[in-house]
């Protein structure tokens, strides 16, 4: 199994949800919450996995970073062919999609892309909030490639595991990627830092910020025992935290 993160870059944001890339020019005087953006592309031998998609963040000629370091990966977006979407807030989906001159495409057309429903329905109750951008959201939702989901738990093949444990978002869902003796697991945004694991705080950015907190304390003990590999999406330094 390789993992590879694909970060962005990180950004600090403000109470409108607006994110500013940090650059030496700024770091020293710009306000607001710091964090990485961090999707991860898992490849087994059966699947290469997108955990979340980003905020599209472009380089100077236009090109994502997401795509840039695929290319530099040598793997080309067809070749992804699972795309897991924890919640919805803008900063993990924006790279599911691709806006043309015609109107928009999927951005990787192989992948199917795994969406929980009442997460949606949640999204769609909650017009105005700045966490969502509901323009790439209509976009995506309709895309010919989404596998809807509306189980509490389960998998998704014999190597993916998904549970809808909430904390973040009312039903953000968590996965399980295993192969051979390896486990990797992703948290999405009830662990997006280092950091969360060593104060247990609950945040008030959270929905169910004490249910946050207790899950990565359960979390925390199981990567112990059993030598999870923990995909970090908001960490300013360390994508993946091995134990």
């Amino acid at each position: 199994m390789k993992i590879i993160p694909l970060k962005e870059g990180n950004f600090s944001t403000n109470k409108t949800k607006d994110f500013t890339l940090l650059t030496e020019e700024n770091k020293d005087t710009i306000k607001g919450i710091r964090m990485s953006v961090t999707p991860f592309l898992v490849v087994t031998e059966k699947d290469s996995i997108l955990l979340d998609a980003g905020i599209g963040w472009k380089n100077e000629e236009g090109k994502t970073m997401i795509s840039e370091i695929l290319e530099k990966e040598n793997i080309q977006p067809d070749q992804i062919t699972k795309v897991l979407l924890s919640h919805l807030h803008k900063d993990h989906i924006e790279t599911t999609i691709i806006r043309t001159e015609n109107g928009f495409e999927p951005a990787f057309p192989n992948a199917e892309i795994y969406i929980q429903k009442r997460e949606l329905a949640f999204a769609m109750e909650n017009r105005g909030n700045y966490s969502f951008d509901f323009d790439t959201l209509e976009k995506l939702i309709e895309l010919e490639n989404i596998v809807w989901m509306d189980e509490d738990r389960g998998n998704i093949t014999d190597e993916i595991s998904f549970e809808v444990v909430g904390g973040h978002t009312p039903f953000m869902q968590v996965f399980w990627i295993k192969e051979s003796n390896e486990t990797v697991f992703y948290g999405a945004d009830n662990l997006p830092q280092q950091s969360y694991l060593k104060y247990h705080l609950a945040y008030k950015s959270d929905f169910d910020g004490k249910r946050a907190m207790n899950l990565r304390i359960k979390w925390e003990k199981e990567a112990v025992e059993n030598h999870w590999k923990v995909l970090l999406y908001h960490d300013l330094e360390k994508a993946v935290l091995e134990f």
